[in-house]
C-alpha cells in the first residue's frame, strides 16, 4: 500500500511538472487593459518595442500573467509595476526576478505594461487602476481571491503603485466605463526604492518630467506627490529603501512613511545603509538582499500568504 501511495505521489508530481512545462511552453496569458479602446490613444501609434524585458512605446497597455509553476496558485495576485523613470517599463527577461520570486511563493503575477512618457498623467494612473479593477472583476478566471490583490512597484513603478494606493478613487483615474464601479483599491502595496514625491528638493527629476511634463504647475506637482494623498484608507504597505540610493533618494520613502504614520495607516519600513538603486535582490549586495524574506514574512503575517508550517 505504501509503495502504491509513493508511486501515486510521484506520478502526480510528474503530472504537475509536465503541466507546468506545457503552460510555460504556451507562454504567459495576456489581457489587454482597454479592449473597448485605449483612452486618448495617440494617432499613428507605432508598435511596442522590447529590449530584453525593457518595454517602451506602450500604446496598448496590458497585463501579462505568470502563474506559479508547477504548483497551484494560492489565491493571491500581485500586479507588478516595474520601474523605468516613466520612459520605459523595465521588467526584465521572462517577467524578471521579482516575478520569479513571487511565483516561488505561490503568487500569481500580472506584469503591468503601462503607458508612460508618450502620454503622461493621468494615463499611467488609469492603467494601474484599470488593472486592479479588471483582475478583481475576473478573479474567478484567474483562480485568485478578489480581496487578495496587491500592487508591487519599484522606482517609478513604486510611484505608480503608491498612486494606486492613494488615488484609487480619483476622478482622473476613471474613464466612464462600467468597470469604474469596481473598486480600484489594492489590498496591499509593496514599494521597492520608490519614487514618491514630485516636489523639490527630493523629487526624481527625470520621472517628474516624463510624467508631468517640463514645467508642471505647483498644484500638479503636489497632486502627484503621493505623500500628500495618504489617508487612513490607504492599504497596508511594505516599504524598502537604501540610504546609498543616489538615483531616488531615501527621503522619498521617509516622506511616505511619515504620511502613513500621520494617517494611522499600517506600514512596515526597512531601511539599509548600503545598496544601489534597484531591486536589491542579488546576494552580493549584502543585507539589503534579504528584504524579500522579510516581505514574505509580512505577507504571511497579514494573511495574503498561508502561514508557514
Amino acid at each position: 500500500m505504501i509503495s502504491r501511495w509513493r508511486f501515486l505521489s510521484a506520478w502526480l508530481a510528474g503530472c504537475a511538472v509536465l503541466a507546468g512545462m506545457a503552460r510555460a511552453a504556451a507562454g504567459p496569458t495576456v489581457w489587454p487593459l482597454w479592449p473597448e479602446g485605449v483612452p486618448g490613444l495617440k494617432a499613428g501609434a507605432g508598435p511596442e518595442r522590447e529590449d530584453n524585458g525593457r518595454f517602451s512605446n506602450v500604446h496598448h497597455p496590458s497585463l501579462v500573467f505568470y502563474p506559479p509553476l508547477p504548483g497551484p496558485a494560492n489565491g493571491t495576485l500581485v500586479i507588478y509595476a516595474a520601474g523605468g523613470g516613466y520612459v520605459r517599463v523595465a521588467v526584465g527577461a521572462n517577467g524578471g526576478e521579482i516575478t520569479r520570486w513571487l511565483n516561488a511563493l505561490g503568487i500569481t503575477v500580472g506584469v503591468l505594461k503601462y503607458r508612460h512618457a508618450d502620454y503622461g498623467h493621468p494615463a499611467p494612473l488609469q492603467d494601474v487602476l484599470r488593472a486592479v479593477r479588471l483582475v478583481r472583476a475576473r478573479a474567478d478566471e484567474l483562480g485568485v481571491k478578489p480581496d487578495r490583490i496587491g500592487v508591487l512597484g519599484g522606482s517609478a513603478g513604486g510611484h505608480l503603485a503608491a498612486s494606486a494606493g492613494t488615488l484609487f478613487d480619483a476622478p482622473e483615474g476613471r474613464t466612464g466605463h462600467a468597470l469604474d464601479a469596481v473598486s480600484g483599491r489594492p489590498d496591499f502595496l509593496v514599494l521597492v526604492f520608490p519614487v514618491i514625491t514630485m516636489e523639490d528638493p527630493h523629487a526624481h527629476g527625470a520621472s517628474r518630467r516624463a510624467l508631468l511634463g517640463p514645467a508642471p504647475s505647483a498644484a500638479l506637482q503636489r497632486r502627484l506627490s503621493v505623500e500628500h494623498q495618504v489617508t487612513k484608507a490607504t492599504p497596508p504597505v511594505f516599504l524598502v529603501h537604501s540610504a546609498e540610493d543616489t538615483t531616488v533618494v531615501v527621503e522619498n520613502s521617509l516622506l511616505f512613511y511619515q504620511a502613513m504614520r500621520r494617517a494611522g495607516a499600517p506600514i512596515e519600513l526597512h531601511l539599509y545603509p548600503k545598496g544601489p538603486h534597484g531591486s536589491g535582490m542579488a546576494p552580493a549586495l549584502g543585507p539589503v538582499s534579504g528584504w524579500p524574506r522579510l516581505c514574505e514574512a509580512w505577507l504571511r503575517f497579514n494573511g495574503w500568504l498561508p502561514a508557514a508550517r
